[in-house]
């Protein structure tokens, strides 16, 4: 039966076979998970026409009618099995300039070419299997559907890393199962309906009963938290241990965990057919900031709730105690680790964020970050279709970088009326405004007219008229503009991360197109910009105190209503725009996609002085804003928002500023927190938690703080707690001394006070001695 079907991508894979290379897509469709299998495909890659090199003589190698971007006609490289590409690329590794785009996998090069990122459609011989369909030699060609992706929340609990399996427990959406492990002391369990406990004889029992309960789900995503790294990880281990297959995948394929090879790197999990999410990445991709990501302390966070076992006591032991005692109890927080996780997912709409993300890179949904692979899959086949083919990455030899961005010298001070005016994606709207492009660069280099060209620094030049990069930009800035419009926020969100990445891939030597050409032309335009932008505000007669890569913050000097003030922004920003799109036509002849906006009106602000000296700080301030009809305090870089200091700090800090910018009475409060720390009323709030970047027996010459705590801990973790007491800083199970109340008095209070105090002519020390020592006796 021939027909077609829509789909979205879950898994890629490919393997050798003696006919060739073996693709293998597994889909979500409206019908049913379907396999698409791709047969007897060859790996490629490009190589000079001028580097005649002797070749195996199974390589086949064609004369192409493509360039390399330093414009060198180029052959192709077949290969009827990838590891043959492989060890050619390795042979060569001495030598990254040799091969060109070596690296890219086939399944993502079969994708690319076909401009299909996540959802296609595929039309084929569609043949029935058990559980699922499959079309082999598909066709397949980009779509534009949108998944019902199902799910479920998997936790287990275990004895420790690599002992014996308690428990697995998976929810969905309305049900859950738990499969817990009887020990061989409980003669007759206890029931709870609630529950929904399947008690099994052995480990082995309890895992099989796990795959096939997850056979009949047959899930498209497996959610957990650090799943990969421990739940899976320990699943893989326990069944090799066992000797019994590791059966999540579909189709009878078994799945894998890819352990890490080094500390930078994380395990990956190979589950063909589902998407293993993790919320800890996922968090993180979506640019969610914690002090740590321990679940019960993101749950407490994000949803208000506890944990039935804490992570601060000896959570290991009370879980083996409950096993042995109270398995129901263990059943219940076993449940509650899978609801918490997928509350956050849904809380932080995880799930559509990564199904949007993965639509508009082609990156897999589980992975996180890779812009340079993402920039790969888009600009490519752009490329190819020009007639050009791309360098391996890091054959750009290339020693020179480009600026960061532009941080003004600020002027420090305690303020009324400040405003914002930040650009609207700058560098996305640089790269679009002057044509900021690998290909365009190519391009620009060659042209004999300078009228065909905008100039960029380090002598670049970029072609008017030729380019990729400022086009793709231009869609994606559109199709925001529509996601806006549709209120579909996970789209609107992952297209401004894809949009923003574009110039820190260009600025990477990860990247094969690196070049300080192209980085430097964006960083440096974007100094221009703003020093343009802020001598063009002074000229209006206002004072420009601050500017942060794509902000100016603008300080009004007279006394104005917030209304007028609001008016002058709207003004302003308007002005700044009709002076960049005249400015821009008379330099350079072309258009401005620049698009400056008033953001922020801070009715108090404060920009202080760097600590131990008169000179302003850069990316430290804080104000009170407008919100809704309700004022609100904002800190930016200071201590109230770091992990690194105290709750004591933070509470004084939020306090103390909120008195100074609604100029209420704060001398007393000072005096007040000061005399109340020595007096022990804070000693809950005295806690540094900080973590150890290393193992703990590395520390050798350097002794920071938490080392010294951690030393005295029975098990230390990365995450170390620690209270700084007069026999030095001890951790929160082994507190043998008082505080040591003038360090917190030295080191949290008085840095946060003067910061502010500054500016009112007065300081901690001052506010804070006694009346005897003021006069003398």
């Amino acid at each position: 039966m021939i027909t077609q079907l829509d789909g979205f991508l879950l898994t890629r894979q490919w393997r050798d076979t003696n006919k060739g290379l073996e693709l293998s897509f597994w889909l979500s469709t409206d019908q049913g998970p379907l396999r698409l299998v791709v047969e007897s495909e060859q790996a490629v890659c490009f190589i000079r026409r001028s580097n005649q090199m002797s070749l195996p003589a199974h390589i086949q190698r064609k004369p192409l009618n493509l360039k390399s971007l330093d414009s060198d006609e180029m052959d192709g490289l077949y290969f009827r099995q990838q590891r043959d590409l492989n060890s050619l690329r390795d042979h060569l590794n001495y030598d990254k300039s040799q091969l060109f785009e070596s690296e890219i996998k086939p399944t993502e090069r079969y994708l690319m070419e076909r401009f299909i990122t996540a959802s296609l459609t595929a039309r084929g011989n569609i043949t029935k299997k058990n559980g699922y369909l499959e079309i082999r030699q598909p066709q397949i060609k980009q779509g534009d559907y949108s998944p019902k992706l199902r799910w479920i929340s998997l936790d287990i609990e275990t004895h420790d890393l690599r002992g014996r399996l308690y428990s697995i427990a998976v929810s969905t959406a309305n049900s859950h199962q738990i499969f817990m492990v009887k020990h061989p002391r409980q003669v007759a369990p206890r029931q709870d309906p609630a529950l929904n406990v399947q008690w099994c004889h052995n480990e082995e029992v309890a895992l099989q009963q796990f795959f096939n309960w997850v056979k009949d789900y047959d899930p498209d995503l497996i959610l957990g938290w650090n799943v990969t790294g421990f739940d899976l990880a320990f699943i893989k281990w326990k069944c090799q241990q066992i000797k019994m297959p590791f059966a999540l995948g579909r189709g009878k394929e078994t799945a894998t965990v890819l352990e890490p090879q080094t500390s930078g790197q994380i395990a990956v999990a190979r589950v063909p057919g589902r998407i293993v999410l993790d919320g800890i990445a996922c968090l993180k991709g979506a640019f969610w900031n914690f002090e740590h990501f321990e679940l019960g302390f993101v749950a407490q966070q994000m949803l208000g709730d506890e944990k039935l076992i804490s992570a601060e006591g000896n959570k290991l032991q009370e879980i083996r105690r409950q096993y042995l005692e109270d398995p129901l109890a263990l059943a219940r927080y076993n449940l509650q680790d899978c609801e918490l996780v997928a509350r956050i997912f849904e809380k932080a709409d995880l799930i559509n964020f990564s199904i949007e993300r993965a639509r508009m890179t082609g990156l897999a949904m589980d992975r996180q970050g890779g812009s340079t692979a993402a920039f790969d899959h888009l600009y490519l086949p752009q490329l190819h279709r020009k007639g050009y083919v791309a360098p391996d990455i890091g054959s750009m030899q290339n020693a020179t970088s480009s600026p960061g961005g532009y941080v003004m010298n600020s002027m420090p001070g305690l303020y009324k009326n400040v405003l914002v005016l930040d650009f609207k994606s700058l560098y996305p709207s640089i790269i679009r405004t002057f044509k900021i492009d690998p290909f365009g660069l190519t391009i620009g280099l060659d042209e004999e007219s300078s009228d065909k060209t905008i100039p960029g620094f380090l002598d670049a030049a970029f072609s008017k008229e030729h380019h990729i990069l400022p086009d793709l930009v231009t869609q994606l800035w559109k199709d925001r503009d529509a996601a806006k419009k549709a209120n579909n926020a996970p789209l609107s969100y992952a297209i401004k991360i894809i949009m923003n990445s574009f110039y820190g891939v260009l600025g990477s030597s990860g990247c094969r197109f690196f070049n300080p050409q192209l980085a430097s032309s964006i960083t440096r335009r974007g100094h221009e910009i703003i020093q343009q932008s802020a001598s063009f505000i002074e000229q209006q007669g206002l004072s420009v105190i601050y500017g942060d890569t794509d902000s100016v913050f603008v300080h009004l000097d007279q006394e104005v209503s917030e209304n007028q003030a609001n008016d002058i922004g709207h003004q302003l920003a308007k002005k700044l725009n009709t002076y960049w799109q005249n400015e821009l036509s008379k330099r350079f002849d072309i258009e401005s996609n620049l698009e400056i906006e008033f953001e922020t009106h801070y009715l108090r602000f404060l920009m202080p002085t760097i600590r131990g000296s008169e000179a302003g700080s850069k990316k430290r301030y804080a104000g009170v804003v407008r919100k809704k009809d309700q004022l609100a305090m904002v800190f930016k870089g200071l201590e109230t928002v770091r992990s690194d200091w105290t709750q004591l700090a933070k509470v004084f800090q939020q306090e103390l500023y909120r008195r100074i910018f609604h100029d209420e009475p704060y001398a007393d409060y000072v005096r007040e927190v000061s005399e109340k720390l020595t007096a022990g009323d804070y000693d809950d709030q005295l806690i540094y938690t900080k973590r150890l970047r290393r193992p703990l027996e590395s520390y050798t010459s350097s002794q920071p703080p938490q080392v010294k705590a951690a030393r005295k801990m029975k098990n230390p973790g990365r995450r170390i707690q620690y209270i700084i007491t007069l026999n030095g800083p001890e951790p929160l199970e082994n507190i043998t001394a008082q505080p040591d109340y003038q360090h917190y008095q030295d080191k949290q209070l008085q840095p946060v006070a003067d910061s502010i105090l500054y500016f009112l002519d007065t300081s901690f020390e001052r506010l804070t001695q006694r009346q005897m020592d003021v006069f003398g006796q």
